[in-house]
């Protein structure tokens, strides 16, 4: 092998190497370390507005899953949720699972809010406590419409924004 075929070799083993360590730290950044050992929850909820696969799931803040498929169930029309949980996380199973915007313009990502139960949620398990999204942009025209009709006459009193008085 002449000076300049070994060079070349030894400048390809060195592009490989560097190409491979750019792998081994991608995937450790990246956290997705095959997940074998997390567990899956599902969640039934009434409205999953703005909430997609691979969004977070939260604990007080912290991230400790994700979202990993949502369905429409077609005989109750309400929307099924699977989450991938850590494996170190332990849910109870009287805990309340909210589905948080993450602003006007973001998506929005499942808060779960552990309960005081003794007993835990096992893979496969259901979160039957749910608090499905909320429309702002409907809340906040029903506001604005009933202000105005309130404002048109004094003596009639305000409505209730939510209907339920």
């Amino acid at each position: 092998m002449s000076r300049a075929g070994a060079f070349e070799t030894i400048v390809g083993l060195i592009v490989i190497a560097v190409a491979a360590l750019f792998l081994w730290y991608a995937a450790g950044v990246s956290g997705d370390r095959g997940r074998v050992a997390d567990y899956q929850l599902d969640a039934i909820f009434g409205r999953v507005d703005g909430l997609s696969v691979g969004a977070d799931v939260k604990i007080a803040g912290i991230s400790v899953g994700e979202v990993s498929a949502s369905a429409l169930d077609p005989a109750t029309y309400e929307a099924t949720v699977a989450m991938r949980i850590n494996h170190n996380v332990q849910v109870p199973d009287d805990s309340v699972a909210k589905i948080v915007s993450d602003g006007f313009l973001g998506g929005a990502h499942i808060s779960i809010e552990p309960g005081a139960s003794e007993d835990y949620l096992r893979e496969g398990d259901t979160i039957t406590i749910t608090r499905g999204s909320v429309d702002l942009l409907n809340l906040a025209v029903q506001a604005f419409t009933n202000q105005q009709r309130s404002g048109a006459s004094n003596d009639a009193p305000a409505e209730d924004p939510l209907g339920e008085f």
